[in-house]
């Protein structure tokens, strides 16, 4: 696994041995990265179920101001902490260890002065975790929480065949994007 593109291009990012973990491709995360181009540059992006922190690592790498990466398990948040360390990233990184439900709230009970905008959300829980899908967008659906960027994009990583609601509160998916068994759902708010 490696970091396709910006500063970290081409560097290696370690994962767990075992099916522990299930990273995003490399061919994925370079057609998610494609579809959020330069928008990256300067945001603060949030990175559910962050496993082995490639998806956040690759937006650090293609100019995001900071990153918050958001592991539940034990060993994959040390080896987030792993991968940033290689890389030597030393600001523009959080690492939250906690389950994403508890994240979002702590998000949320922060004071909106404290919290960084946060412009995209990408949340990647365990394909068969159905209920993990459910719970972040019926946490973000109802309104926007202050934390979130009035333009900002949540993206879903799940399998091809798990189909998830076109809406969810006031998010609409947007765009539908499949490759091979995984597939990309991007949900935005109807309500700016």
């Amino acid at each position: 696994m490696r970091i396709i593109a910006g500063k970290y291009r081409s560097r290696l990012l370690k994962s767990l041995k075992g099916d522990a973990l299930r990273p995003t491709s490399d061919r994925l995360r370079e057609t998610l990265f494609n579809i959020l181009g330069a928008d990256v540059a300067g945001s603060c992006f949030l990175d559910l179920f962050a496993g082995t922190g490639a998806v956040g690592i690759e937006a650090l790498s293609r100019g995001a101001s900071e990153a918050i990466f958001v592991e539940n398990h034990g060993p994959a948040a040390k080896l987030i902490r792993r991968n940033l360390d290689s890389l030597a990233i030393t600001s523009g990184a959080t690492l939250v260890q906690a389950d994403a439900l508890s994240a979002l709230q702590k998000l949320s009970a922060r004071s909106p002065s404290s919290t960084p905008s946060i412009k995209f959300v990408f949340a990647d829980p365990p394909y068969a975790a159905h209920d993990a899908y459910f719970s972040v967008l019926t946490f973000l659906g109802p309104g926007a929480p202050h934390f979130l960027a009035s333009d900002a994009l949540l993206i879903f990583e799940h399998h091809h065949k798990f189909t998830l609601p076109e809406t969810s509160g006031r998010l609409s998916r947007i765009r539908l994007l499949k490759q091979g068994d995984a597939a990309l759902s991007f949900f935005r708010s109807t309500i700016t």
